[in-house]
Parts: C-alpha cells; structure tokens; sequence
C-alpha cells in the first residue's frame, strides 16, 4: 500500500521539492507547519509522509526500536523500499529530479533521511537536514560516503535524554571527514528542533537550492 502524505502546494511552479519525514509515534501533521518555516516563499513543494507501521505506544513509526544506532532491522529493511518508492513518485509526479530535492526530518526522521538520502544505489539530493537523529547502522544496509556527498544541516539540542547529543556530533565528523559540507548547531534543549536553527536552515535552503535558470 502506498505511503499517505500531506502535501504543500509550491506558490507558482515548484523550483524544487522539499519533504520532511516526522518522528517515532508521530503522524505526517507533525512536521507540516515546519515546512512553511524552512520554505516560507513556498518556492518548493512540500511533502510529509506518514511512517508505515502502527507500533506500541501508538502513532506511526518507521522502524521498530532496535537501539541507537542499529534500527531493528526486518522493519528498516521493510520500510526502506516503501519509502524510496513513494519519494521517487513523488518526484517524477512533478517533474522533479532527486537533484532538486531537499529531504529531512525529525528523531526517526532524520534517520531515514540520512539513509535515503545517503544509502548506496540512491541519487543524490540537494541538500538533507537532520534535526535530533543519528546516523543508522544495520546490517545488510549500506552508506555510499565515496563521492559528491550533498550539503548537510544538523541540529540537535545538548539536553536531548532521547537521542543524545553526541550523535549528532559523530554524525557531523563523520560526514566533514568524508567531504560533505556540514551546517551544524547545538541548542541547550531537548529532543526538539529550534525554532532558530529552523530559520537558518531555511536561508541555507535557499542557497543550497537556487532558482532554476530559464532557457
């Protein structure tokens, strides 16, 4: 069964798209007003997909919990699929390239978007933004770090008792060691994003994806 998603209409014709995959137990309403705030001249099309599995305590998830940085495997592994499906859909539905692409999202989120966006055999975006994630370990699932790693935003705040900061910090090494450019922030808060950090990543967004050159 295909993924449910609300979507944001660009303004005009969509310079790009942008889609933002919420956290564990959340639902695809969660991140919606975030899109308006990292794209508020609503040059790009905006997408919030809902995590296809229903898991104690309730809402939506991508993964069963396996531990940090090791998603349970069987439900990652049958996740994955479905949700590189429904973007590549996505995409082509409007015309898009995965080039023009800004993919990103919160706690389990920003996992997936790491791993779509970062996974071997999978196209390069333009640009991803992690906010309070970590960077996935599982066995059978493979990073390609090799080459034309995309621009990369990541937030996390000091206090998170979830998701503790230090991921976000080996996941920024990680990612300047292999090249990337890395926008990085720390906030003393918790497993939240920062309504700051937000409206910097939005401005980064703008320079990350210009317009598109007519004729």
């Amino acid at each position: 069964m295909p993924l449910e998603a609300r979507i944001r209409p660009a303004a005009g014709d969509p310079v790009g798209a942008l889609v933002l995959l919420h956290g564990r137990g959340a639902d695809e309403h969660d991140l919606f007003p975030l899109l308006d705030l990292l794209d508020p001249g609503r040059r790009l099309v905006g997408a919030t997909p809902r995590g296809p599995l229903s898991l104690p305590p309730g809402g939506r998830h991508w993964y069963a919990l396996g531990g940090i940085p090791t998603p349970d495997p069987a439900t990652f592994h049958a996740t994955y699929p479905e949700l590189t499906g429904w973007l590549d859909g996505f995409l082509s539905e409007h015309g898009l390239a995965a080039d023009r692409l800004v993919l990103g999202g919160f706690s389990q989120g920003a996992v997936m978007s790491y791993a779509v966006g970062l996974g071997r055999g999978r196209p390069r975006p333009a640009a991803l933004t992690a906010f309070s994630g970590f960077i996935p370990r599982v066995e059978g699932f493979e990073l390609d770090l090799s080459h034309s790693l995309p621009p990369i935003a990541i937030g996390h705040g000091t206090l998170d008792p979830v998701i503790e900061v230090r991921w976000g910090r080996e996941a920024r090494q990680l990612l300047e060691g292999a090249g990337a450019e890395v926008l990085y922030r720390e906030t003393p808060m918790g497993h939240s994003i920062d309504p700051a950090f937000a409206r910097d990543v939005a401005r980064w967004i703008e320079g990350a994806l210009p317009e598109v050159p007519q004729g």
